[in-house]
């Protein structure tokens, strides 16, 4: 007598309805987007027509998902099964022997409003809110994500769309309301590898008394993300009850913006825009504002670094990002200082979520060979957070930041910010380095940021947290022929290799003068 379970019913359903397939946890991380694997000879494809790339409605319980089909063509999978990836598995909360109903899902109608921006239409709120939505949703695959990405890209979003687009992110997220007059927070458009300036503009902003709730990104185009550097020293995926505790206790914390579910759609968008390597000046606007306006801030000062080789090349597009950020800014409830800098060259020493982390310790703790560059600007930075105080004396903010560094209470206010988070932590060493050095004597005149920050992702940055590189000189700089310019940081040989290939390819990725 066969004592074995009987394996789940898998069919058609036997009220008639949709048709039914065991499924199975095949454990493969597909990112964000749900995927559905089975045999084009199982009855499911045969009876609903499903092709590789269809999309389809997988229902287990009383959750459904729409998902990518891809088709098995191995044994890998029985006839009576289909296969989840990692992302479907868990949005459907599934448990081996479930059985999952299947179906045709009704078409993406925001779709519609993707296809027109692509053929040069403005959008309205409605429109945004409407493909908003369906992104929350997940009803977009990567390729329909990837088209709205690439219909906003450069400066395809006016001054009206940008607007309802930020109106539209927020609305689809939580929005956190703090019980004080005024909340404070800071950014920077990015493109200046090593300028993290948010881990050390926080704990002495909160130190002085006001209150930051700083919830960042991990790296889009970069090699680290704010998120990813602070994780190298702490916990930052924490939801809205711990956020909340923690800025309860500390008054301010650093923490990533996905986990508590402010502006969901961003880091959704994010995920498309990191491997296509764009851009878009509106989108960049929604996707800041919106993260501010849903953690409850109401003053925000944004740095936008300037140079050849930055994200903003020029003082004239600087200028118009700014009036964009402040006018849209205005629109949903946020004040915004904008601070245009130097974007030239990196900031500070290291490159890499770690490597980073390191060079903001050293500028908490007053250490003599700290980089003096990353202090000065974190200082700016601070100086102008706390100008926004309604009890600072004009003039005075710069003075009272430096004082907090100096004195240790920095330095005390970011420890405690962290074992609040979860707890304080070693940032990782990575196990092999690499020098590269110049090839001849001269003066450093120029930095190539975006190749530097390149072969720091190559070197496996930020997905190592240990990788990158610590850039040794800085523009003025003389140096001999065969002196280090910089340092390769990777945790595997390969990507270490991959890294000196590509800068052996740029030559110029410093440049030296006579």
């Amino acid at each position: 007598m066969n004592n074995m379970p009987a394996r789940p019913y898998a069919g058609a359903s036997p009220q008639g309805g949709a048709p039914t397939l065991a499924v199975r946890r095949l454990g493969i991380d597909t990112l964000r987007e749900p995927v559905v694997y089975m045999r084009p000879d199982c009855h499911v494809c045969r009876a609903e027509g499903f092709r590789a790339q269809s999309r389809v409605e997988v229902t287990v319980g009383a959750r459904s998902v729409v998902a990518t089909l891809n088709v098995v063509t191995s044994d890998i999978l029985e006839q009576d099964e289909a296969g989840l990836s990692e992302v479907a598995w868990f949005l459907l909360d599934a448990h081996d022997d479930d059985v999952a109903a299947f179906a045709h899902p009704r078409p993406v109608e925001s779709m519609s409003h993707v296809r027109a921006k692509i053929y040069g239409s403005r959008l309205g709120r409605e429109a945004f809110a409407s493909i908003i939505g369906d992104v929350v949703q997940k009803r977009y695959s990567d390729i329909q994500l990837a088209a709205f990405v690439t219909a906003c890209a450069g400066n395809r979003l006016d001054l009206n769309e940008t607007t309802a687009l930020t109106n539209a992110m927020i609305d689809v997220g939580a929005r956190i309301r703090w019980d004080a007059p005024q909340i404070v927070d800071k950014h920077c458009v990015g493109g200046l590898p090593g300028n993290r300036t948010t881990l050390l503009v926080v704990p002495i902003v909160a130190a002085f008394g006001l209150i930051i709730p700083k919830t960042s990104s991990r790296a889009i185009t970069s090699p680290s993300g704010t998120a990813d550097a602070m994780e190298t020293l702490a916990p930052v995926d924490l939801d809205l009850p711990a956020l909340r505790r923690v800025v309860a206790r500390e008054g301010g914390c650093i923490a990533w913006g996905g986990a508590v579910s402010l502006s969901p759609a961003d880091d959704i968008l994010i995920g498309v825009e990191r491997p296509l390597d764009l851009d878009s000046e509106g989108q960049l606007v929604a996707s800041v504002l919106s993260k501010k306006a849903a953690a409850g801030a109401t003053d925000v000062v944004i740095d936008i670094p300037v140079g050849p080789t930055a994200k903003v090349r020029n003082e004239a597009a600087a200028h118009a990002l700014a009036q964009r950020l402040a006018e849209v800014g205005t629109a949903v409830g946020l004040h915004v200082r904008n601070v245009v800098t130097d974007g030239s060259q990196p900031v500070g020493r290291g490159i890499g979520p770690a490597l980073e982390a390191r060079d903001v310790l050293s500028v908490l703790k007053g250490e003599s060979d700290a980089p003096a560059d990353l202090r000065d600007r974190a200082l700016h930075m601070a100086g102008e957070v706390i100008s926004l105080s309604r009890e600072v004396v004009l003039g005075k903010a710069r003075a009272l930041a430096e004082a907090l560094l100096a004195d240790g209470s920095a330095w005390r206010k970011f420890q405690a910010i962290c074992e609040a988070q979860g707890g304080m932590r070693k940032p990782p060493i990575a196990r092999h380095t690499h020098p590269v050095a110049a090839s001849r004597a001269g003066r450093i005149i120029a930095f190539d940021n975006r190749r530097l920050a390149r072969a720091a992702k190559l070197a496996g940055a930020p997905g190592e947290p240990a990788a990158g590189m610590v850039v040794h000189v800085k523009t003025g700089t003389y140096v001999e022929a065969g002196q280090p310019l910089f340092t390769l940081h990777a945790m595997a040989p390969g990507e270490l290799g991959y890294a000196l290939d590509y800068v052996a390819s740029q030559p110029d990725i410093v440049e030296i003068g006579e």
